[in-house]
């Protein structure tokens, strides 16, 4: 048993070697960050704001980038290790972080569409969404190929811009980049439905015990 422990271990620190961690770190500061921008109950936007706004929108692919991290468990299949490693250790864990990591998206558009429809403007929480998602899937192409990362925008922005614009002007870029933007929609509207139906279902639980205690 103890045997089987170390080997996962070593399989675990081998093919992720802190890649999850980290991705996941980079996933979660647009969440944290929307819930400051959009769920305060002023709707004062001063410069500030506007500031941590930039940084949202420059860190937010990062939490649905994680979709792209299926090559980690494509690696660790093709290691070499015993099936029960990759069973109970890789697809777990590789499960738990595209999840987590889309989750965080998913939850910072629901907070940013609910900032809008406080300020009167439902009717652009839709077209909003697929912004981001566009956005999105740019950044997503830009960070897994050209290996870009947010604070690229800070530091090399010139060169972030001239690379963008020689691969937004490719056939084959663009074209994972539509197919980027697809996938995203599809899964982030799943996702968004989950999302909704666990909290009114939470929701729904909290009034009923508060009911029944009166």
């Amino acid at each position: 048993m103890k045997a089987k422990i170390l080997e996962a271990i070593e399989a675990f620190s081998g093919i992720y070697s802190g890649w999850i961690l980290w991705n996941l770190f980079l996933a979660f500061i647009p969440l944290v960050l929307s819930f400051w921008l959009f769920r305060r109950k002023t709707n004062e936007r001063s410069f500030l704001w506007w500031l941590v706004w930039v940084v949202f929108i420059a860190f937010l692919p990062n939490a649905p980038y994680l979709l792209t991290d299926i090559i980690h468990l494509i690696r660790g299949t093709r290691a070499g290790y015993a099936t029960w490693i990759i069973a109970l250790v890789f697809i777990p864990l590789h499960i738990m972080a595209i999840v987590s990591g889309f989750e965080a998206y998913v939850i910072a558009l629901i907070n940013q569409g609910r900032y809008l429809k406080r300020q009167g403007a439902q009717r652009f929480v839709m077209w909003s969404e697929l912004v981001m998602h566009g956005l999105c899937a740019i950044g997503i192409y830009l960070g897994r190929f050209p290996r870009f990362n947010s604070w690229d925008l800070v530091t090399d922005p010139g060169n972030v811009l001239l690379v963008a614009l020689n691969e937004l002007t490719a056939k084959r870029p663009l074209l994972v980049i539509v197919i980027t933007f697809i996938i995203l929609t599809v899964f982030y509207w799943v996702m968004k439905q989950i999302t909704l139906g666990l909290v009114m279902r939470f929701r729904y639980t909290q009034a009923k015990r508060a009911f029944k205690s009166e």
